[in-house]
């Protein structure tokens, strides 16, 4: 008995002697630019109590008294151990050193790491594991958020490591599926006047991109998305005046490439109106849920809870929620749920388990069909797939999934696409299920990405306010060589498309922006892009009237937008003309300045033919110039995923 009370009091003694009593909270800063730097490790010295750096760079922990250390430390970076003393903010710099990538050896689907605690090596399995703010053993601690700072090797070299395919990623046990894309190359103006595409207000690829790297992994270079990069930040343009009947404004900027000298490049930006939420439209909202056997990771189907319930946080009490699930079979978890009974939406989801095999297309008829029953007319009417894409029963395939949801958009009824999880993750299809359903597609990587989609971008998230638009450029053969429309190449369209109210292409919500790139051979430069031709026999001449008139004309093209209202079938048209006006790169806006550095680290990523001179450093000078005030911290986080690309290659080169 009495060496029962020695052990309690021993164990109660523990406890109270590793009990917090104070708070220190600061920031972590790099210190060679002095930009905060998310996922760094804080660790309690000699006990198991942990935090992570959020995406500003910013931390909060528990310690026991002024004795206490605090040691951090990330991958790239020397770790730092800091005294308490009596502070209660501890900022700290931290000090790059690329040796510390050589640390990180992976296993099969699972990551080893050098404890630089206890010298032992600790095993993570699988990757990508977010957890919130706790208190871990060390070895878990090493293991947090491992899409962050446990990370797979690099520094194989090239012969012994599995290279990223087009299509199928790591090996048959870890497979994720991408489609290939064959980039847009340059086209003469005297022969193709004329170049249409649908708008894309994806933003998945860029935080699936964002994914990747954290792991020490360069992404699939022919799978490269650049139009998703570039629109995933957000562009300051001029809302449309309240006196505009049209719910877009087109703005253009005008400079030199970066890249490339003696090009140029025409920055055309569309920005949305921004409805403010106690006047957008009624909503009638499935929550369509894949809760199979792959889901079961903690950064899928819990995130995909989390991720709802701030959605189900935003809602109104005229809004109206169904979820339906899917696994073997399809069924309905909750019939539809005024947005003001919030408590009954969320216990509904924090029932669902994940489990079985994965009848995608089933889920997807029976979501559409809750959607039908319910139509609110004039309202926001809107299934949301959250999947790994791992559809493997019925209809699964992009052929069959791509008929399916081309039939089911003509209800009325729009659709999102939440992408979540790594390892067997189908890019491939879940893009298309967008492409083709009238609706927009996310990946959420971790708790931050879904407060963006589902909190900070709500509107433009949920709320159309034009769909099937599309742009149409026309170019002036005396001012333009040729040009190239940088990303895209999957929203190509055929010129005659453009007049066509029957040929689907991309929509807006509310307060979107989509920004798009053309890199431009002004008339008269050499270009080692352009091959030469024989001239033409029968090309038509031009009248000396006309060349003239084409003479004296300073415009340099047109840009011709068509969209229409959510609940209409007729487009309208809105032209703009953009005049030989070009100013020097470092006069530019910000705006200009950030999308040209994410187009170029594009560029880099799919180590492409036309990057000329870009490299990672350039990228990185012009992204600080162009980081603003930057409140949410997402252009700082861009540098450092430069950064970090920049190391690896480095690494790679080194091993070679």
């Amino acid at each position: 008995m009495k060496t029962k009370i020695w052990i309690l009091l021993a164990i109660a003694f523990g406890i109270w002697a590793f009990t917090p009593n104070r708070n220190i909270s600061g920031t972590v800063l790099s210190s060679d630019d002095g930009l905060p730097i998310p996922g760094v490790t804080v660790l309690l010295k000699g006990t198991s109590t942990g935090t992570v750096t959020d995406v500003n760079g910013k931390y909060k922990i528990g310690v026991i008294d002024e004795k206490s250390t605090l040691i951090f430390s990330f991958i790239g970076f020397k770790t730092k151990e800091v005294k308490v003393g009596k502070k209660d903010t501890i900022n700290v710099s931290l000090d790059y050193e690329a040796a510390a990538l050589e640390e990180v050896v992976v296993i099969g689907y699972s990551t080893v790491r050098k404890s630089s605690l206890s010298g032992a090596v600790t095993k993570i399995n699988g990757y990508g594991q977010d957890f919130p703010s706790f208190t871990p053993n060390v070895e878990q601690l090493q293991g947090r958020m491992a899409g962050v700072h446990i990370k797979p090797s690099y520094n194989k070299r090239k012969s012994e490591r599995r290279p990223y395919e087009s299509k199928t990623l790591f090996d048959k046990e870890n497979n994720e599926e991408y489609n290939g894309l064959v980039e847009n190359a340059f086209m003469e103006v005297k022969k193709d006047a004329l170049t249409t595409f649908s708008i894309d207000v994806d933003r998945a690829w860029y935080s699936n991109v964002r994914r990747m790297l954290s792991d020490d992994i360069m992404p699939p270079k022919d799978a490269i998305r650049i139009e998703e990069m570039i629109n995933y930040f957000d562009y300051n343009y001029p809302q449309p005046s309240a006196e505009s009947k049209d719910p877009v404004t087109i703005n253009t900027e005008y400079s030199d490439s970066p890249w490339n000298a003696g090009l140029k490049l025409l920055k055309i930006g569309i920005q949305a109106k921004k409805v403010e939420t106690d006047k957008l439209p009624v909503s009638n909202l499935v929550f369509l849920i894949d809760v199979s056997g792959s889901m079961q990771d903690a950064n899928k189907l819990p995130l995909v809870k989390k991720g709802f319930g701030l959605l189900v946080d935003q809602l109104r009490e005229e809004d109206k929620v169904s979820i339906v699930v899917y696994a073997g079979a399809a069924g309905k978890v909750l019939e539809p749920t005024s947005g003001k009974d919030k408590t009954k939406i969320k216990d509904a989801l924090e029932k669902l388990s994940a489990g079985g095999s994965t009848a995608g297309g089933e889920g997807i008829v029976l979501a559409y069909k809750m959607a039908e029953q319910n139509f609110v007319k004039d309202g926001n009417n809107r299934v949301i797939l959250a999947s790994d894409g791992d559809f493997n029963v019925g209809v699964s395939n992009e052929k069959e999934l791509k008929a399916l949801i081309e039939k089911k958009r003509e209800s009325g009824v729009f659709l999102s696409v939440l992408g979540f999880g790594m390892g067997n993750y189908k890019d491939n299809k879940m893009e298309v299920l967008a492409d083709k359903g009238n609706g927009n597609y996310a990946y959420i990587d971790n708790l931050q990405e879904a407060q963006k989609v589902f909190v900070s971008e709500f509107g433009g998230t949920l709320f159309t306010v034009a769909k099937d638009v599309k742009l149409q450029l026309e170019f002036n053969p005396q001012h333009v060589s040729a040009y190239r429309l940088i990303g895209y190449e999957n929203r190509m369209l055929q010129n005659e498309d453009f007049n066509d109210d029957r040929k689907d292409a991309g929509e807006m919500g509310s307060g979107h922006t989509v920004t798009a790139i053309y890199e431009i051979v002004p008339f008269g430069v050499k270009s080692e892009y352009l091959k030469s031709i024989d001239k033409l026999k029968y090309q038509k001449v031009k009248s000396e009237k006309e060349e003239l008139a084409m003479e004296n004309s300073d415009e340099i093209l047109t840009i011709k937008l068509r969209y229409k209202t959510p609940d209409a079938s007729k487009s309208q048209l809105l032209q703009k003309v953009v005049f030989d006006k070009s100013v020097d790169f470092e006069k530019t806006s910000e705006n200009f300045k950030m999308a040209a550095a994410v187009a170029e680290f594009g560029l880099l990523l799919r180590d492409s033919e036309y990057k000329g001179k870009a490299n990672y450093d350039q990228v990185i000078h012009i992204a600080k110039e162009a980081k603003g005030k930057d409140e949410e911290g997402y252009r700082a986080e861009f540098i450092k995923l430069v950064k970090t690309a920049k190391l690896l290659v480095k690494s790679e080169l080194a091993d070679n």
